[in-house]
């Protein structure tokens, strides 16, 4: 059986139409959804990119990945959805990016190029075709085309909506996937494949290629959620400097405009390659994901990215398609669901172990039409955002305020409670009002929740050895080798 991981860059969930977003299309998606199973309740773990691959590639929570921002290494230590892959038979390949830093002690010295830039590739991929930052292989092609003097980077792909969308960076990437597919269609490469595309879009700059650019009138975009009156000093800042939204109203609503023209215009080539793998008869015998690494907050709470503790930063798309449970396709699953669950769901798929370090649960049941009693009551995701603080200059390792600049939260269909590095707490009545703006202060209330959070971290540290005993060879994990209780002596 074939695996296809997609991940598109920074997908609300309540940008899917099926979902009931009242202008967005998203025909493509929709359709898989049909076909599979859709996550309703599905979240991010981390926020920016590099944290939340990190716990999507991994299965952990930040608090066992560490990768805290974009670029901070990933320990070569971890096991990963690429590895695992390997070792079960795949040759696990690469469209797009990882954003995953190299560790340091597998470089060889500061010179090493893959010490220049955060955007290394996951250990366990091959790169087919690796999209960095610098987007110079789209560029390279677009030049060949005739478009040059785009700039670099993130300048060049503000630019798209000044050519045809066939020449976008979405289709680039869908271009060279759907030849590699051909390519494992022929008779003597017909054996099963892993594929990872990771698409750009929806993340900014906020401009659709070609004609998506105008595929939505700003009159019919809605204005985002206002900020709260009580707002905390990280709030405070992030509205008065890196991450503060337009306050313009014509101008927020072109954003928003344009955010929704970069969906439909990757759903576009979405549909491309749900056509590719039924041409190919592939469809039938391959397991499809799609999610994101995080959210965007597109104005809600006066912000734009992603970060804080705000829902719309972390409540992203979730679909899988299991073709072997089609008799459940077309479900959707309200329980919540984590980034986390997707390696070891994968696993379960391709017939791997389940990594110890992994802090996910697999889908399986809910892909069979279960309900596992089992399943988690809370969703949970954390922030970092020391990168932002060191622009202070706050002297390392002596300063551990450092260490404070993060906070975690989990939440419930009920309500939420976000706790900060530095001792502070918000804990936010969601069933009354789910725009976070209604405090909870009441402790009963809030008692429930710091207790489900502690709970939650103890269950989940390291655990790497804690299911062993150094005896009789050791015992305890290894299933031929069940736990021996000795009969004490008389």
């Amino acid at each position: 059986m074939n695996v296809l991981l997609i991940t598109l860059d920074q997908f609300r969930a309540d940008c899917l139409s099926i979902a009931g977003h009242p202008v967005v299309r998203t025909p493509a998606l929709d359709a898989l959804a049909t076909e599979g199973v859709r996550l309703a309740r599905h979240y991010s773990q981390a926020a920016p990119c590099a944290p939340g691959r990190a716990s999507l590639y991994t299965g952990m929570y930040q608090m066992n990945h560490r990768v805290v921002a974009n670029g901070t290494p990933l320990d070569a230590r971890f096991d990963n959805v690429a590895k695992a892959a390997r070792r079960a038979g795949y040759d696990p390949v690469l469209f797009g990016y990882t954003d995953q830093s190299i560790d340091p002690r597998e470089s060889t010295g500061p010179d090493d190029p893959r010490m220049q830039n955060y955007s290394g590739v996951l250990p366990g991929f091959r790169p087919v075709l690796h999209i960095p930052d610098d987007h110079q292989v789209w560029l390279d092609w677009l030049a060949e085309r005739g478009h040059t003097g785009l700039g670099g980077g993130y300048d060049a792909l503000g630019t798209e909506p000044s050519r045809p969308a066939e020449l976008g960076v979405s289709a680039f990437l869908t271009d060279h996937a759907i030849d590699w597919l051909r390519e494992q269609a022929t008779p003597d490469q017909r054996t099963p494949w892993f594929a990872h595309l990771s698409y750009l879009r929806p993340h900014p700059p906020y401009g659709a290629a070609g004609e998506y650019s105008t595929m939505y009138d700003p009159a019919d975009v809605a204005l985002p959620i206002a900020p709260p009156d009580d707002r905390l000093p990280f709030h405070d800042r992030v509205l008065s400097s890196w991450s503060a939204a337009p306050t313009d109203e014509r101008e927020m609503r072109e954003l928003r405009a344009q955010y929704y023209g970069m969906i439909s215009e990757v759903d576009a080539q979405l549909a491309r390659l749900w056509q590719t793998l039924r041409e190919l008869e592939m469809w039938d015998d391959t397991m499809v994901i799609v999610t994101a690494d995080h959210g965007e907050q597109l104005g809600d709470q006066g912000l734009l990215g992603k970060l804080g503790w705000f829902e719309e930063s972390y409540h992203i798309l979730g679909i899988v398609r299991d073709p072997r449970h089609a008799d459940v396709h077309g479900s959707v699953v309200e329980a919540l669901t984590e980034n986390v669950d997707l390696f070891p769901t994968i696993c379960e798929f391709i017939g791997a172990d389940v990594p110890v370090q992994c802090d996910g649960l697999p889908l399986t049941p809910f892909l069979r039409g279960e309900q596992p009693p089992w399943w988690r009551e809370h969703a949970h995701w954390e922030f970092d955002w020391r990168d932002q603080f060191l622009l202070d200059e706050h002297p390392w390792p002596w300063d551990q305020r450092l260490e404070r600049q993060q906070l975690a939260c989990i939440r419930d269909a009920d309500g939420a409670y976000v706790q900060f590095g530095n001792g502070t707490w918000r804990c936010f009545d969601l069933a009354a009002d789910p725009t976070w703006h209604t405090l909870v202060t009441d402790p009963a209330r809030v008692l429930p929740y710091v207790q489900a959070m502690v709970s939650w971290r103890a269950l989940h540290t390291d655990r790497t050895h804690t299911g062993m005993l150094v005896a009789m060879g050791g015992v305890g994990r290894f299933p031929e080798r069940p736990m021996i209780v000795e009969t004490p002596m008389p």
